[in-house]
């Protein structure tokens, strides 16, 4: 398997706001919490991981709808995240439901067949967070020091 790395770097300006850099020049985004923790700078950790389902399922099927030469007039995705509360009272992305609309005509149906067919398995993202991530944490002091890691 192919192993390739990225890194977004966060860094905190005030409340609750974080600049997050991506990398290869790809720009920034400041993120913060809605209120009334937060003052609604930017969107939330659980608004772009809808963004990110969204975009990834989106790009998928047009991705594959070029591909098989479908001719495409538009397509739009809103994605609706629900947020429930765990056993423990604690916040948690509960479910996702994205709903994509897709101009594509009357042509070549079998086509667009294999592409609904095949699209979702080609998401990264949606594969991923259905399944589960794997997620290691490590916190450091000032000087470097591991203070947390995650078990």
């Amino acid at each position: 398997m192919d192993e390739k790395n990225f890194t977004v770097t966060m860094e905190h300006k005030q409340g609750f706001e974080f600049l997050v850099t991506f990398d290869e020049g790809m720009g920034e985004i400041l993120l913060d919490e809605p209120s009334p923790l937060g003052k609604n700078a930017g969107p939330n950790a659980s608004r772009m991981l809808s963004a990110a389902i969204g975009n990834c399922l989106s790009a998928s099927l047009l991705f594959c709808l070029q591909k098989a030469r479908v001719d495409t007039k538009g397509l739009k995705a809103a994605v609706t995240t629900t947020i429930i509360r765990n056993e423990k009272g604690r916040f948690r992305v509960g479910g996702t439901e994205v709903l994509i609309n897709v101009n594509i005509g009357t042509e070549a149906p079998n086509r667009v067949a294999q592409c609904i067919n095949l699209f979702e398995d080609f998401c990264i993202v949606t594969q991923s967070v259905r399944k589960g991530v794997k997620v290691d944490v490590v916190v450091q002091n000032q000087n470097g020091e591991q203070i947390y890691k995650s078990a």
